[in-house]
């Protein structure tokens, strides 16, 4: 009987110790969500510490929601989110400064924003107060201008600055900073091509802005633009004419080498053809050697005398002539 009694006493003395031990650490987060309206059970902040969830961090996220009349925030989802590897804190600031400004965001949309690597707070802020970028950005490029190159050679040297604002709807897989800065660059470059004069663009650098507006750059990305800003431009380098002058160069020398090429040509052919009179001289005077030659075996043989017998006169009468 008294075995029993011990017992008994002990367990009901484990069963206070675990009572005052469980409203010791979870009894002032219990009350604190229940007198804020956002009701979070005993079990389930028991359960939270059990999951490794900070459950501090959840009730706190919870009650904001329900002071800033968030609906369909629970302790769970928050949960969930927590063990995804999400900010919990920075998902129900975004959705209460989206509320605020009277941006569609919920809960879903914004945890997902959140997963996929994106600051979501970030891009509500962005979307109410919208932010400028430079283009070029000298943070992430060596340049500081843009260079174009008007119809007429002459470079200009441009600074825009680009006022854009979160697209929420394209937040997730939608193209980031860098590409809108790559495609208003782009669209100015192709904006001063078009140009006739470079003085046309130095007087309204506006008709720059409406060019590339008109293009849509803003399609897929995660931004909307809301304006392109010219900041500055400046007159470079006459690229037409150092290009024309360049190009007269390499006529010049090109004709330079034609006229060379003509004239070892016509050098060439001088020297072979006094090549061809020595030839001609040296067979003439071999010829002209072959005659005696030719002579004296024409005396030896006897065929002189007869060749002069029939050169002579034949004949006596009137009609005789020379024989040829």
């Amino acid at each position: 009987m008294d075995y029993a009694f011990w017992v008994g006493i002990a367990i009901g003395g484990l069963l206070v110790l675990a009572v005052l031990f469980v409203l010791f650490k979870y009894g002032s987060l219990w009350f604190t969500a229940y007198m804020s309206n956002a009701r979070v059970g005993m079990l389930t902040l028991i359960g939270m510490s059990l999951r490794q969830v900070e459950a501090q961090l959840v009730v706190r996220t919870r009650i904001m929601a329900v002071q800033a009349a968030i609906p369909n925030i629970n302790s769970a989802r928050l949960e969930a989110h927590y063990l995804a590897g999400g900010s919990v804190l920075g998902v129900v600031r975004a959705i209460i400064a989206a509320h605020r400004a009277d941006i569609d965001l919920d809960f879903d949309r914004a945890a997902a924003i959140d997963l996929a690597g994106r600051d979501v707070l970030d891009a509500v802020q962005t979307s109410v107060h919208p932010k400028v970028i430079d283009c070029p950005d000298p943070k992430r490029s060596q340049k500081s201008f843009l260079s174009a190159i008007a119809k007429d050679g002459v470079e200009l040297k441009i600074r825009a600055r680009v006022t854009v604002r979160t697209n929420i709807s394209q937040l997730i897989g939608g193209a980031t900073e860098e590409t809108v800065i790559a495609r208003v660059g782009e669209g100015i470059i192709t904006a001063c091509g078009s140009a006739d004069d470079h003085k046309d663009v130095m007087e309204n650098p506006d008709v720059i802005s409406k060019a590339v507006l008109a293009r849509g750059l803003d399609a897929q990305t995660a931004f909307s633009i809301v304006s392109i800003d010219i900041a500055d431009v400046e007159i470079g380098e006459n690229i037409g004419a150092r290009l024309k002058a360049d190009q007269a160069e390499a006529d010049t020398r090109v004709a330079r080498a034609n006229a060379e090429e003509r004239r070892a040509q016509a050098l060439a052919r001088e020297q072979e053809m006094r090549a061809n009179v020595q030839q001609n001289r040296a067979r003439v005077v071999m010829a002209e050697a072959e005659v005696p030659l030719a002579m004296a075996s024409a005396f030896r043989e006897g065929n002189l005398e007869a060749g002069e017998s029939r050169s002579g006169y034949e004949g006596n009468g009137p009609g005789a002539g020379p024989v040829v």
